[in-house]
């Protein structure tokens, strides 16, 4: 009997904290899916990282060998400054005239790496001016954005989403969760042809270094605002029409941003996400205040028909004695 009772206490115990054990098995599959990736890469670029510095001790050992009139702490000198201003977006292989990180374009374009919070990292602020600049920039600039998507996203998805779907299920008469996934899964390829397939073609055609994974891979860094700045269009010297190119991938970035996002809104509107949601969300619990007016009213509905009844009663009683009698009526005649 004891057994019984503790046993069914535990699983009333729990069902009513369902959601906070799918939680926890929510952040220990989120902890081994960051070890599994850790795992990955780690497999995967150790052995081109070692190699990659083999080389580079190979060629700086013959360079001194070549150059017996440098020494070895100029060099790490000369190599020390040169990879600073890599950093800041300047090369010394490519130190023509004719790129500048800071023309009106390529600040567009900085601008709008921020603001979105891609930042590439291969360009960044050098004066002091610039970097507070930034900062204030920055703090207002990315809530601002923020709105500013919403809005977009929200209007775009009556027409994109809302409506579509409606007027399908209303005049087809298709089921309104059916057509829900289909059209999700049409507007993703949709998305997927013209913001990542079709520009990675011709990322790799105007860039002579890339290939077709590569721009692909710069895409879908860019629009999924990772930006991690390894790969980076209109750097290359020769690069023609470099302002009018730096232009076109601003507005590239912006459209696709919202096109994401209109995307992933589709997906989360979607019966079935909803309820995988709410697996791990907790319950609202009503208020002390709300629960005691709802008791309240429940004790008012409780106690109407008595009085309710009692009023009729009373209205009866009042309705019938107020009626003339005969007697009374033979008076007045």
């Amino acid at each position: 009997m004891l057994q019984s009772v503790a046993s069914s206490s535990c699983v009333q115990l729990i069902q009513s904290q369902k959601s906070t054990w799918y939680f926890i098995f929510l952040v220990l599959g989120y902890i081994l899916y960051l070890i599994f990736g850790a795992v990955i890469f780690s497999s995967v670029e150790l052995p081109y990282e070692k190699a990659l510095r083999q080389d580079l001790t190979i060629t700086k050992t013959q360079f001194l060998r070549d150059n017996e009139c440098i020494s070895e702490e100029s060099l790490d000198r000369f190599l020390k400054e040169a990879l600073e201003a890599s950093n800041y977006g300047v090369s010394i292989l490519n130190s023509t005239a004719t790129n500048w990180n800071w023309d009106f374009t390529s600040s567009l374009f900085f601008a709008s790496t921020v603001l979105s919070t891609t930042g590439y990292g291969h360009t960044a602020p050098l004066s002091e001016g610039g970097k507070a600049f930034c900062i204030i920039y920055s703090m207002f600039g990315i809530p601002f954005t923020l709105l500013f998507l919403t809005a977009v996203v929200q209007r775009i998805m009556v027409f994109s989403t809302r409506r579509p779907i409606s007027y399908i299920h209303m005049h087809w008469g298709i089921s309104k969760a059916l057509v829900a996934i289909v059209h999700s899964c049409l507007l993703a390829l949709l998305a997927v042809l013209c913001f990542f397939l079709i520009p990675a073609a011709i990322f790799s055609t105007l860039e002579e270094n890339w290939n077709f994974l590569e721009s692909f891979y710069f895409c879908f860094i860019s629009l999924s605002t990772i930006g991690l700045g390894d790969y980076v269009p209109g750097e290359a010297g020769n690069q023609k029409f470099r302002e009018l190119y730096k232009l076109g991938i601003t507005f590239y970035l912006i459209l696709g941003l919202i096109v994401m996002l209109v995307v992933l809104e589709t997906f989360c509107e979607l019966q079935q996400l909803k309820q995988l949601r709410k697996m791990f969300y907790l319950k609202k619990e009503k208020t002390h205040d709300r629960l005691s007016i709802l008791d309240h009213d429940q004790l008012a509905f409780s106690s109407a028909p008595d009085r309710t009844h009692g009023d009729d009663k009373a209205h009866m009683f009042v309705s019938v004695s107020s009626l003339p009698s005969r007697s009374d009526e033979l008076c007045i005649q």
